[in-house]
């Protein structure tokens, strides 16, 4: 853990862009998108670690179809503010997932590199349909041919922490989406 005061850390959040309790709403429909997709066939909620696991927590509890967790690691940020263009698949699922409903639960849609490639692997190992859902989608920032099933909130092209999303892994823990400035003093 970094040594960094409540000060210094206060002085990054720029504004709040998304509050607390329109993510709590956007989840709960997100939830009932899901449940209408799948009509009570169980399904697979795979979270890629480690910006969506807040989502992830709220969503399985919005669902009232039957799921599984399943957990996979992918970083393309390395403690930047942009994207290093690098997808690497740091943690891989540990369930066969032939035969399931997947749900792909993200925190950003990006640059799309990550999903895509995510999307591309688990389509490999035969589930019976395999869905997006993504907290939040950044369009402006897209670099590869990529769309979410189901996006809660568009963005512009900010870098924003919070509600499992970080900086350098700190305020993962902020129970709203706030814009992240690197350069308070500026």
């Amino acid at each position: 853990m970094r040594n960094i005061s409540p000060e210094e850390y206060n002085r990054h959040i720029k504004r709040i862009l998304i509050s607390e309790k329109e993510i709590a709403d956007a989840v709960e429909k997100a939830g009932l998108y899901i449940d209408s997709l799948y009509d009570g066939s169980p399904i697979l909620l795979v979270s890629i670690l480690k910006g969506s696991f807040v989502f992830l927590a709220d969503l399985c509890r919005s669902v009232s179809v039957p799921c599984e967790i399943g957990f996979m690691a992918a970083k393309s940020y390395y403690e930047s503010t942009s994207s290093s263009g690098i997808v690497n698949i740091t943690m891989d699922l540990k369930q066969d997932i032939s035969g399931y409903n997947v749900v792909i639960v993200e925190d950003i849609v990006d640059t799309g590199r990550t999903l895509k490639d995510v999307v591309k692997l688990l389509s490999a190992r035969n589930p019976r349909s395999l869905k997006v859902v993504t907290l939040l989608d950044k369009p402006d920032r897209r670099v590869v041919d990529f769309e979410a099933d189901h996006s809660l909130f568009v963005i512009p092209d900010l870098f924003v922490v919070g509600y499992g999303l970080d900086y350098g892994e700190l305020y993962r823990g902020l129970p709203y989406i706030a814009e992240y400035t690197e350069f308070p003093d500026l």
